[in-house]
């Protein structure tokens, strides 16, 4: 055993931000439990600072949790201009969802643009599956 094994995994924590995305509505139209939604929808988008402190590169997969739910992810840089270290981006998906609150505050709509989770590297862990 090397003494890296011992370490534990880097671990930040993030507000994620979910949006609409053409691509995904496509995929979704067109087979909505295919490999192209799966690849469209399971995605989170960071900051690249935050990708650097995780040690992890666009394709890689990461562990996204918090109370309300735990998914595996494909990672992938933002591509902002402007740094947003700490703000992550996920397309509104059954994956979103898993971490959405069920909280509403008496509104009766979920929180889905301010979602609090922590990311770690998931060392090349499949996407999480959805249950049919």
């Amino acid at each position: 055993m090397d003494f890296g094994s011992f370490l534990a995994a880097p671990e930040i924590k993030v507000k994620i931000v979910t949006y609409r995305d053409i691509f995904q509505n496509k995929a979704m139209i067109e087979d909505r439990f295919g490999e192209d939604y799966k690849n469209t929808s399971a995605v989170i988008k960071m900051d690249s600072a935050d990708l650097n402190q995780l040690s992890v590169k666009k394709g890689d997969t990461v562990i996204v949790k918090n109370s309300f739910g735990k998914i595996v992810a494909r990672v992938e840089e933002s591509g902002y201009e402007t740094s947003h270290k700490g703000i992550a981006y996920m397309p509104n998906s059954p994956w979103s969802n898993m971490l959405v609150s069920d909280e509403t505050g008496g509104s009766g709509v979920p929180k889905f643009k301010d979602i609090e989770a922590t990311v770690t590297t998931a060392k090349g862990a499949k996407i999480t599956d959805l249950e049919l």
